[in-house]
This record gives structure tokens, C-alpha cells and sequence, in this order.
């Protein structure tokens, strides 16, 4: 298999480095399986002749034009990994040419995956127009609002859809890396995480902190104002509506527009987040957790945090 990572200038350090260190470590030990796969064919192609990491150090690579087709095209991360750098940063020349290069490999039957913010230059394309995808969670209003074409899903670690694969932030580079094995041999991809100690997970929600998703809408944040002195009361979209000074059907589509979500759903998340804080930081039991946040008994909040986050108080307890 022929797999090419796309390496722009500041590139993000720890990603490349995962993408790399995960393949080369799958090739040293294909040899060791008894239906060992052909190795990988690594090479590492920029736009530019001279790139250099977010840390400043020189990544070398060979020219796109030079290349042969590839089978796969990886794009790891960029460093920027707030709102305003990156966009200042896909604004950039390089980023044209880059996308010129993911679409002439596409129509030429490569399948392409990306990590992190590396899911943006890959939006830019317009490729995964009406496909399913994810990215970094702080990031996804950013992403949901200058792609609205695509079908965003930021709870998921990885996202496979007809000929792409989007990783969630930063160490998923290492899900991207072991699920491209996985397509190839599963046996592999399972020695390869075994060595590298990587647990499988298939969520980002655990780590999802609502008040830092990047946005600046006023509706939304007065909304999550609200919200966060509201969840022992529970929830009415009515009394919400008032307080933040906009209809109902207002709130909702802002809601939706900037976090892809209902109202309710949001404030659900906001109580998982507490009950998760105070699970972690406290002994107080499930059902007093639960009163503090505006349910009734343990149960509900059990069912909550098993549905929202796919663990258990004990799970989440022993973390």
C-alpha cells in the first residue's frame, strides 16, 4: 500500500509524530503474523519545499507533483488550534494547493482521512460535501458553520464514511494511524495498539467541555449562561426562550446552527459535565449527584451518563 501524509508548513508536531511512529512501528512488526500484509510505503509530501513543524523543526519531504498516485493520503494536523489562527492559517496559498492535490488524488481513487484540524483543510475541498465526518470537539461550531454541507458528529472519535476517515483531536491521529491498519489487517492494527498501549475508544464526548466549544454567538451563550444556573431546576425551553431574549423557535435553530443540537440536548450535556466533575472530585453518592443536578434518584443519571458517554459511575469514578 502506497500511503502519502500531506504535510503543510507548522504542522502539528505530536500529530505527525503519531501518524509516523504508529506505521513504521506496524511495518517493523507485520513480519511477526502469520498472514503478514505487504509493508506500507511511507512518503512524506508537501507543496512547499521547505516546511517546517509548529516547533520549528524541518520536515523532509518530496514534491506532490513528483509523487506517484497513492492509496491512501493522511493529513495530520496543523498547529494552529484556536478559531482565529486557523482560520488565518487555511486562508493561506499553501492550503489552496494542498486541496488541488487531495482532489486530483481523490478522482484518482485514493482514499483520504485527517486528523485534528487537518479535518479543515480537508473540508476545504469540498470532498466530503454530503459525507459524515468529525473534528476536533472545541472546534466543531467552527467547523459546522463553514461546512455546512457536511454531516458533523463531534462525539465520535473516528468517522469512516465513502472513502473518507476523520479522526477527533490531537492523540486521535493514533485511532486514524490503527484504523487505516485495521482496513488492512485487523491483526496488525490490534498488535500495533497492543505495543503502543492505545486503549480503543470510540468517543470524544468524555472530554467534550461545553463552555470551551469555540463560538461567538450572543443567543447561545446567554443560553448556556442560563443553563448552568438552571440544572437543579431542570429544564423548560419556554423560560430559556425569555431569558436569553429570543423566541423558541430562535433558540433552536441557533442552538442547532452553532452546536448542532436542541436545547435539551445541550442542557444535558451541561449536567453531565457537572456530574461528571463532581463524580471525580467528590464522594458524594449517585443519588445525591443527581438531586444536585436536577434529577430525581440515581438511576436516571446512571442511564444519562451510560448513554451520553458510553461508561459507567464506576468508569468514571476510577479515571
Amino acid at each position: 500500500m502506497r500511503l502519502h501524509l500531506l504535510v503543510l508548513d507548522g504542522v502539528f508536531d505530536l500529530g505527525l509524530a503519531a501518524l509516523t511512529d504508529t506505521l513504521t512501528t506496524a511495518n517493523e512488526l507485520a513480519p511477526s503474523l502469520v498472514d503478514a500484509p505487504a509493508p506500507i510505503e511511507l512518503t512524506l509530501v508537501g507543496v512547499r519545499r521547505r516546511v517546517r513543524t509548529a516547533r520549528g523543526l524541518t520536515v523532509p519531504v518530496m514534491p506532490a507533483a513528483s509523487v506517484a498516485q497513492p492509496d491512501v493520503v493522511l493529513v495530520p494536523a496543523l498547529g494552529a488550534k484556536m478559531p482565529d489562527a486557523l482560520a488565518a492559517r487555511l486562508a493561506r496559498a499553501d492550503v489552496a494547493d494542498a486541496v488541488d492535490v487531495l482532489q486530483a488524488w481523490a478522482h484518482g481513487g485514493a482514499m483520504l482521512g485527517a486528523a485534528c484540524t487537518g479535518t479543515f483543510v480537508l473540508a476545504e475541498s469540498a470532498l466530503l460535501d454530503g459525507q459524515r465526518a468529525t473534528t476536533s470537539w472545541w472546534l466543531a461550531p467552527m467547523f459546522r458553520q463553514r461546512y455546512p454541507r457536511i454531516a458533523l458528529d463531534e462525539s465520535r472519535m473516528l468517522v469512516n464514511s465513502a472513502g473518507f476517515t476523520t479522526a477527533g483531536a490531537a492523540m486521535a491521529h493514533l485511532d486514524l494511524a490503527l484504523g487505516v491498519l485495521r482496513a488492512r489487517s485487523p491483526a496488525l492494527a490490534a498488535l500495533a495498539a497492543r505495543y503502543l498501549l492505545v486503549e480503543a475508544r470510540g468517543s470524544q464526548a468524555e472530554f467534550v467541555i461545553p463552555d470551551h466549544l469555540a463560538h461567538a454567538d450572543p443567543v447561545v451563550e446567554r443560553f448556556e449562561r442560563w443553563a448552568r444556573h438552571r440544572l437543579a431546576k431542570g429544564f423548560s425551553l419556554s423560560d430559556a426562550a425569555r431569558a436569553v431574549g429570543a423566541s423558541e423557535r430562535t433558540l433552536a435553530r441557533r442552538l442547532r446552527s452553532v452546536l448542532g443540537k436542541t436545547p435539551l440536548s445541550y442542557f444535558q450535556d451541561l449536567r453531565v459535565e457537572r456530574a461528571v466533575h463532581l463524580l471525580r472530585t467528590g464522594a458524594d453518592s449517585v443519588d445525591r449527584i443527581a438531586t444536585q443536578i436536577g434529577y430525581a434518584d440515581g438511576v436516571t443519571l446512571r442511564t444519562l451518563l451510560r448513554r451520553k458517554l458510553g461508561k459507567g459511575v464506576r468508569e468514571l469514578r476510577g479515571r
